[in-house]
């Protein structure tokens, strides 16, 4: 169910789920944790109170969003109410016990933290919000809550040896970003969105925990919309314990 959880000392832990341990019925088996993909929602409720359970924290404590593929974040300062979810796709916090999730399929999520200053974030990035600069974003709303020394983990996500992309669309991507120039396994134009992220946040001084990266179309133990377009979504989690 929880495919990996970092624990990043001070009080911080990260975790990245797999697509089993859940409720849901193929096509979204098992552990879908996505709201808007055409699953029965009792469904997606059950399996986020499980997931939430294996992390030991309070499903209502988890600060969701309505990702759009854009720049913009937010700054969580306590729980949402039911459909509360913001537009965005960065959010950042200081507040104990909320958990901070991003959904995902092929999309690369970003969980970042400071976990001397006690201020964590993330953020949902594609081929859009790397070219409009969401990881800035995230970055920017932890240094307004008093993070210094940031720290990033980079989730399951398409890899470039898979992510093929017409030749204009990654010389596009590219001119704004070069190290997401790839080329897939088969010799065709790609994007490394992953790379892409990387080198982003490392212009921002952040630091990029290395490790291998999972890629979500090879792996058949994570969703992948490009594998499968009526599929579910995984989450990614970074939060401070509770006072």
């Amino acid at each position: 169910m929880i495919g990996q959880r970092i624990d990043l000392g001070h009080g911080v832990h990260a975790a990245f789920t797999d697509r089993w341990g859940g409720v849901s019925a193929e096509p979204y088996a098992e552990l879908n944790l996505g709201g808007a993909v055409g699953d029965d929602p009792a469904a997606v409720r059950e399996n986020r109170k499980l997931a939430a359970a294996a992390l030991g924290i309070d499903p209502a404590d988890v600060v969701w969003m309505n990702q759009v593929h854009g720049a913009e974040g937010f700054i969580a300062s306590g729980r949402q109410a039911d459909g509360e979810a913001p537009s965005v796709d960065a959010v950042a916090t200081r507040v104990p016990g909320l958990a901070l999730a991003v959904l995902t399929a092929d999309c690369t999520p970003i969980l970042l933290a400071d976990p001397v200053a006690g201020v964590v974030g993330a953020a949902h990035v594609g081929r859009p919000g790397l070219a409009k600069g969401v990881a800035d974003t995230v970055v920017a709303l932890m240094r307004e809550l008093g993070a210094t020394g940031i720290e990033a983990m980079i989730g399951p996500s398409v890899c470039g040896r898979c992510y093929e992309v017409p030749a204009a669309l990654r010389a596009e991507v590219a001119a704004g970003t070069p190290e997401a120039f790839a080329e897939t396994s088969w010799g065709t134009p790609s994007l490394d969105i992953p790379a892409g992220v990387a080198a982003q946040l490392a212009l921002r001084g952040v630091t990029v925990r290395s490790g291998r990266h999972v890629c979500t179309l090879e792996s058949e133990d994570h969703f992948s919309y490009r594998r499968a377009s009526r599929t579910g979504r995984l989450a990614s989690y970074v939060w401070l314990d509770p006072k």
